[in-house]
């Protein structure tokens, strides 16, 4: 790939250890087909059960993974509450009320790029948290003159959500991606100010399930309202993302590519 081009590679809701195993055992041969520069997952689920622990994020960090954003289960494990900011790449939303442990924003410095990396949650059919809108206005202003290249990881529920936010920050945030559904959409697209989206990236997750929980555990809860305990399937594993060009000189994305991989 050449020196005018610089390549992104984001990854869905890692689910559960077994699913970071498989990415591990993947991802360095897909990131040289690929040609990556800079690699982003999101991990908030990565943990036994769901959330990050220390166990989870050292072993994403130790397989390639640059960036590893999170969502509304960063901190279902208590513990990491105070473990999140000794981790100078990872990131938890930035619409958390202010004095939330650990960082909203970071800056990956790699061939030449400064890239900044943030991340918000949504709020519609979801959690009262600040507005996401103000919470990526803050963050632009913050590292304004800092960065060449922002990214942005909307964890929310509503497709219109997230593409309401990257019209919003179309031309101001490059890359605009979705997370939190665990399915991937097919809609990617480069915005009319070269904004590269994507609604959803997916999940690296096991293939038979339903959003990488057992479907019986998932079917029993709505079929009876009662508390169910979820269990994470096993099995094949898929391995689902895009890859987004970014044009240096053009200040724009040139490409937006989805990407489906299975690990044994």
């Amino acid at each position: 790939m050449s020196n005018a081009f610089y390549r992104v590679l984001a990854l869905g809701d890692v689910v559960g250890p077994e699913s970071v195993e498989k990415l591990g055992r993947l991802l360095p041969a897909l990131k040289r087909e690929e040609h990556i520069d800079l690699t982003i997952v999101n991990g908030e689920n990565a943990a036994a059960g769901n959330g990050l622990d220390r166990k989870s994020a050292d072993a994403l960090f130790s397989c390639g993974v640059d960036v590893v954003t999170s969502g509304n289960h960063v901190f279902q494990k208590r513990e990491f509450m105070t473990e999140i900011d000794t981790y100078p790449f990872l990131i938890r939303p930035a619409n958390y009320p202010a004095g939330t442990p650990g960082r909203e924003a970071v800056i990956f410095d790699s061939f030449g790029m400064r890239v900044l990396v943030t991340n918000v949650l949504g709020r519609v059919f979801s959690e009262p948290v600040d507005c996401p809108f103000g919470a990526i206005e803050r963050v632009l202003a913050a590292y304004s003159g800092a960065y060449d290249l922002a990214v942005l990881d909307v964890h929310a529920e509503a497709t219109s959500e997230k593409l309401a936010l990257a019209r919003y920050f179309d031309g101001r945030v490059g890359i605009v991606f979705g997370t939190h559904t665990h399915v991937q959409t097919a809609d990617e697209r480069i915005l009319p100010g070269g904004t590269g989206y994507l609604t959803d990236l997916g999940m690296c997750g096991p293939v038979d399930s339903i959003l990488g929980v057992q479907a019986d555990c998932v079917i029993a809860r709505m079929k009876s309202h009662l508390p169910t305990r979820f269990v994470t399937a096993s099995g094949p594993t898929e391995i689902t993302g895009a890859v987004f060009t970014w044009d240096k000189a053009a200040r724009r994305c040139s490409e937006v590519s989805r990407v489906r991989r299975i690990a044994d």
